[in-house]
């Protein structure tokens, strides 16, 4: 006998072939917080699957906190079988050793989904808060609120992180017809074309 979930994942790949169903996780990786949310496009509208967050400042090792992003990444990917994933960008700040550790988060998180192959798209943190609020210097507590309208939210994450994570899927469910993420890549051969000097043989 099929387990529900297995009856889930039966039916949608079923359904797999149709433009109008599609499930999106969307991911803002963190060095202290891992934000993620899941939606399901049916008939052309979002519904919300699940928001959370993975809390990583109780781990003192960096090294520890990239493992369990990276088995966090995994563990969602088994379990709601997204068809993309949407990752907030890197963006560029003064502090360089907390923009190296942000990268080796956001990439363990791509590795993971690559790993899986799953499609990742990834979208700068202007153009995400543009897509949800229409404004590129739009607060982590205006594009909440946006999430909150749209999706019927009852009550937001004690930590925006998760919204932000939620708002990458949302952004890219806009722009799916339309891409203007940054790059996409398809799997480790279209990662490794498009980031050469990324990889050390």
């Amino acid at each position: 006998m099929l387990k529900i979930e297995q009856v889930f994942v039966f039916l949608r790949k079923e359904t797999n072939n149709s433009v109008s169903e599609k499930i999106i996780l969307g991911i803002d990786p963190g060095t202290t917080i891992m934000g993620f949310g899941l939606i399901k496009i049916v008939d052309k509208k979002p519904e919300l699957i699940t928001i959370d967050e993975l809390m990583l400042s109780k781990y003192d090792s960096h090294y520890l906190r990239l493992k369990k992003i990276f088995e966090k990444t995994i563990q969602l990917i088994d379990q709601y079988h997204p068809d993309e994933i949407a990752i907030e960008a890197p963006f560029f700040g003064k502090n360089v050793q907390s923009m190296l550790k942000l990268g080796r988060a956001q990439g363990v998180a791509m590795a993971a989904g690559l790993s899986r192959e799953i499609p990742i798209i990834e979208y700068a943190p202007k153009k995400i808060k543009m897509a949800i609020t229409g404004n590129g210097n739009a607060s982590k507590e205006q594009v909440a609120k946006m999430l909150q309208n749209l999706l019927k939210l009852k009550t937001l994450p004690d930590h925006l992180d998760a919204t932000d994570g939620l708002a990458a899927a949302i952004c890219h469910f806009y722009n799916m017809d339309n891409p203007i993420s940054d790059d996409k890549y398809t799997g480790w051969a279209a990662f490794v074309k498009k980031n050469p000097g990324k990889v050390k043989g």
